[in-house]
């Protein structure tokens, strides 16, 4: 049976949203989670702000043995998202073990720029 692989907290602590876009992309960033286990990965995820208070308990599920990419544009709690042009953090929190990488796409000008980063583990 396959084991779990990684942490269990981890963090990324630069996160922005551009308010603008050019051309055909749009300008976004997402938690890429792997789970290695065969069982499900229950994530809690939080949002800190510098000037607020943050958005706590947004649930997550990644499926056994899968990967998901998850859009922190769609990440609400309580009809409250992350707002555009706001520097945040994040920390994601799972039942077991799993890798978080994240990416980030800026296409607020014509030469589009891609970033991806190992997240902050943990231990």
């Amino acid at each position: 049976m396959p084991t779990a692989t990684g942490e269990k907290v981890w963090i990324i602590p630069d996160g922005y949203i551009p308010e603008l876009s050019s051309g055909k992309l749009t300008s976004h960033e997402s938690i890429c989670v792997l789970n290695t286990a065969s069982e499900d990965a229950h994530l809690n995820i939080t949002i800190f702000f510098e000037d607020r208070e943050p958005l706590e308990d947004i649930a997550e599920v990644v499926q056994g043995r899968r990967t998901k990419h998850i859009r922190t544009s769609s990440l609400a709690k309580d009809g409250k998202a992350i707002p555009v042009g706001v520097p945040y953090a994040i920390e994601v929190k799972s039942d077991i073990p799993i890798i978080v990488q994240y990416s980030r796409l800026d296409a607020t000008q014509a030469e589009n720029a891609l970033m991806s980063v190992i997240a902050y583990p943990i231990k």
